[in-house]
């Protein structure tokens, strides 16, 4: 299959998007200065890519195994060298697109119950540019014929420059084991430091839901109505994940009562019911 590259452009933004690659996206241009890292010269995958959607749960489900309602679901992996299922599905498959303009694209992707993911889904996104800022949609609906739990999330990774300095506001953070789970949590400010240093791999709680990510070429403002923040990176990377979600890694083994499940960031979705969320991506000139 021939590669499928969308290209939504302004006087500011070039965004450039993979529907055949999991709904992602490739790179994002402000005024020819990288905004999210710049993918390989050969790419193998949607791994190479600036950003992808994470559907229909974010992070991990410990050693692949789904446990829902007493009984359990062997998850497939995605091919990668994780011992637990990562990043839900839809960044796996292809997306067909809805509508395709300039400054507006609109996709989807129809799950059918599998060993990725036992229960049915139809989800859609919307990226639109308008002038500085690029905005994202996130829908998800059950078309399971019972209850199912569902998260959301965006996993975009910043461009990380020299003199890149990190803020954002959270309450608590969750602590993570060796096996990249999380174990408890603990209280949290969030983090206002240069990230050149910075070795983090943690999902913050209470996130205010504003980032804001400044470098000595752009000032890069992400907000979004997610509650949680996922933030990666270490001192060797030239990349930062900072990562809207909206559920704790694991939440959906990590509780069988389902107001503990809600309390973790997992959504109980009735069948037919939807569940959206939005991401916007500012960028301006550093002063």
């Amino acid at each position: 299959m021939m590669d499928e590259v969308l290209t939504l452009q302004n006087e500011l933004l070039a965004c450039l998007l993979r529907p055949d690659l999991g709904g992602s996206i490739q790179s994002l241009i402000y005024r020819a200065v990288p905004v999210l890292r710049t993918p390989p010269a050969i790419i193998h995958g949607v791994r190479d890519m600036g950003s992808f959607p994470l559907v229909p749960f974010s992070n991990r489900v410990a050693r692949a195994q789904l446990q829902w309602q007493g009984t359990d679901h062997p998850l497939i992996k995605m091919g990668t060298d994780e011992e637990h299922a990562i990043h839900g599905v839809a960044w796996q498959r292809p997306w067909t697109v809805l509508e395709a303009s300039d400054d507006l694209v609109m996709m989807c992707y129809e799950h059918q119950a599998d060993s990725a993911w036992p229960f049915a889904f139809d989800v859609s996104q919307t990226f639109k540019l308008s002038g500085d800022t690029l905005s994202m949609t996130l829908s998800i609906t059950n078309q399971a014929p019972s209850l199912a739990p569902v998260g959301l999330g965006w996993h975009p990774y910043f461009a990380k420059r020299e003199q890149a300095h990190l803020a954002f506001t959270a309450t608590a953070r969750w602590e993570m084991s060796p096996s990249k789970l999380p174990t408890h949590q603990t209280p949290s400010t969030g983090l206002n430091q240069t990230v050149g240093s910075l070795d983090v791999d943690h999902c913050f709680d209470g996130w205010s839901g504003v980032v804001d990510l400044v470098d000595e070429r752009l000032h890069t403002r992400i907000e979004s109505n997610m509650p949680r923040l996922v933030v990666y990176t270490q001192p060797a990377k030239d990349c930062i994940a900072i990562e809207p979600v909206s559920h704790v890694n694991n939440a959906v083994n990590a509780a069988a009562a389902h107001d503990a499940l809600r309390a973790l960031g997992i959504e109980l979705l009735d069948s037919g019911a939807t569940y959206s969320r939005y991401m916007t991506i500012q960028i301006k000139d550093a002063r």
